[in-house]
C-alpha cells in the first residue's frame, strides 16, 4: 500500500467514527438522555473503547482513533462515566477485556461501561499492601465451585459495588506470586461483609471487606488458574496510569494556587513556589497524556508508574501550597454535620492527597519501578524466588 493509499483510508476511518458519533449524538442527545441510557448507547456503537475488539465495546481501530471520539464527544458536551464508576472505567474494564472469555465480557463489559454496575478491586490486604504477591486471602475447588476465605483493606468503593475483581491463593505451595488465582466476585454474594473505613477527612471512601466461605461458581475465574498475577499485572499498570491521570487532569490544584496567589499578592518566594506548582502540574499532564496513549495498545509498561509517582509527590507540595496561601483560614474545617462538600474543599484536599502516595502502589515501590525498569538498576533481592508461599515467614 502506498502512502497515498495509508492516507486515504487513515481518512476513511476518521469519517467513519466521526459519522457514528454524530449519530449517536443525534440518536441519543446528551441534555436529554438518561446518562446509563447514553452510555450504553455509546458502547453498542463501538465508541466506548474504539480500540477494544467489535462487541467489546469497540471497532477494533487505532488507539488514536479513540482519542478522536472523545475529542469529538467532549466537545459536544457528553457526559464522563469516570468519575462515577472509576474502579470500573480505569482498572477491571480493561483487564476483563484483556483476559476475559466471550461470555464474561458479554456479561459484564456493556453494564460497567454504562455504570449500571460498580466495581471495586480486591487486592490489598493486612499483610500484603505493597508486596501484594505475599496475600493469604485464599480459594479452594469443591466441585464445580470455589470457595473463599480471607480479608481486603482499603478497597475503594466496595460498599456501592455490585462486583469486585479479587485475588486469591489457589496453590501454597507454589512460589509467592505462582499459585495466585484472578476471580469476579459479587458483592452482594452470601459471606461477603463490607465495613468501612473513616478516614482523617471525615469521608469513608475505603472499606474492609471480609470473605467468609464464600462460594464462586467456576465460571467467576478470570484466566487461567495460578496464573492470576499476570491478571494483577494488567489491572495495576492501568491502575497507575488511571489515577496519575485523575491527579493530573481533574480539578487542577495548581490552578487553585495561582488563583490564591493573585488573591493575596504575596512575597516573590511565593511566587517563584506558585510558578513552580504550575510547570509541575503541566509536567505531569503531559506524563500522564503519554501513559495514557500507551495504556490503549494494552500496555502503558514503566510510564503509568512514573506518572503516578510524580503526579502523586506534586499533590503534596501543591496542596501544601494551598494552606500556607490561605494563611488562618486552613486551620479551619468543614462542618461534617452539615453535609458540606468535602471533596471541594481545599483543607479536606490536603488532608486525601496524603493517599495519593499509598493508593496504587506506594511511592517507594514507583521508584523502585523506575529503578529497575527505567534506570536498569539490578533488582532489589529479598529471598529466593522458588521459595513456596507457605514457608515464608508472615507477620
Amino acid at each position: 500500500m502506498t502512502q497515498t493509499d495509508t492516507a486515504r483510508t487513515a481518512d476513511r476511518v476518521e469519517t467513519d467514527v466521526a459519522d457514528r458519533v454524530n449519530a449517536l449524538l443525534r440518536d441519543f442527545p446528551p441534555d436529554h438522555t438518561d446518562p446509563v441510557e447514553f452510555f450504553g448507547a455509546r458502547f453498542d456503537a463501538g465508541l466506548a473503547w474504539v480500540h477494544y475488539p467489535v462487541g467489546r465495546g469497540g471497532l477494533g481501530l487505532d488507539a488514536s482513533q479513540h482519542r478522536l471520539a472523545e475529542q469529538l464527544l467532549a466537545a459536544a458536551g457528553a457526559p464522563s462515566n469516570f468519575a462515577t464508576n472509576p474502579i470500573g472505567l480505569g482498572m477491571t474494564g480493561p483487564t476483563i477485556a484483556h483476559h476475559g472469555t466471550d461470555e464474561q465480557c458479554s456479561r459484564y463489559l456493556r453494564p460497567l461501561y454504562a455504570c449500571a454496575e460498580i466495581w471495586c478491586q480486591l487486592f490489598s490486604e493486612p499483610g500484603a499492601g505493597s508486596d501484594l504477591a505475599g496475600l493469604a486471602a485464599t480459594a479452594t475447588r469443591d466441585g464445580d465451585e470455589w470457595v473463599v476465605n480471607g480479608q481486603k483493606v482499603w478497597t475503594s468503593l466496595g460498599h456501592r459495588a455490585s462486583h469486585g475483581l479479587l485475588l486469591a491463593r489457589t496453590d501454597k505451595d507454589a512460589p509467592k506470586n505462582r499459585g495466585i488465582t484472578a476471580f469476579i466476585v459479587d458483592m452482594r454474594a452470601p459471606g461477603v461483609d463490607v465495613r468501612p473505613l473513616r478516614q482523617m477527612t471525615g469521608d469513608a471512601e475505603f472499606n474492609e471487606v471480609y470473605l467468609d466461605d464464600v462460594r464462586l461458581p467456576a465460571a467467576a475465574q478470570l484466566g487461567p488458574a495460578n496464573k492470576g498475577w499476570q491478571v494483577a499485572t494488567t489491572t495495576l499498570m492501568n491502575e497507575r496510569v488511571s489515577i496519575g491521570a485523575a491527579m493530573s487532569t481533574l480539578a487542577s490544584p495548581a490552578s487553585t494556587a495561582l488563583g490564591l496567589y493573585r488573591e493575596r499578592q504575596p512575597d516573590r518566594v511565593t511566587r517563584d513556589r506558585v510558578a513552580s506548582m504550575w510547570i509541575e502540574a503541566t509536567v505531569a499532564r503531559m506524563m500522564n497524556m503519554r501513559a495514557s496513549q500507551l495504556g490503549m495498545t494494552g500496555d502503558p509498561g514503566p510510564v503509568g508508574s512514573v506518572g503516578k509517582l510524580f503526579a502523586a509527590e506534586h499533590a503534596l507540595r501543591v496542596h501544601e501550597l494551598i494552606v500556607d496561601l490561605l494563611g488562618a483560614e486552613a486551620m479551619l474545617y468543614p462542618d461534617l454535620a452539615a453535609g458540606a462538600p468535602l471533596r471541594s474543599d481545599h483543607r479536606v484536599a490536603f488532608l486525601r492527597s496524603r493517599a495519593n502516595t499509598i493508593e496504587g502502589g506506594t511511592s517507594e515501590v514507583m521508584r523502585n519501578i523506575l529503578g529497575e525498569r527505567v534506570l536498569g538498576l539490578p533488582r532489589d533481592d529479598n529471598g529466593p524466588r522458588d521459595r513456596p508461599w507457605r514457608e515464608i515467614p508472615r507477620n
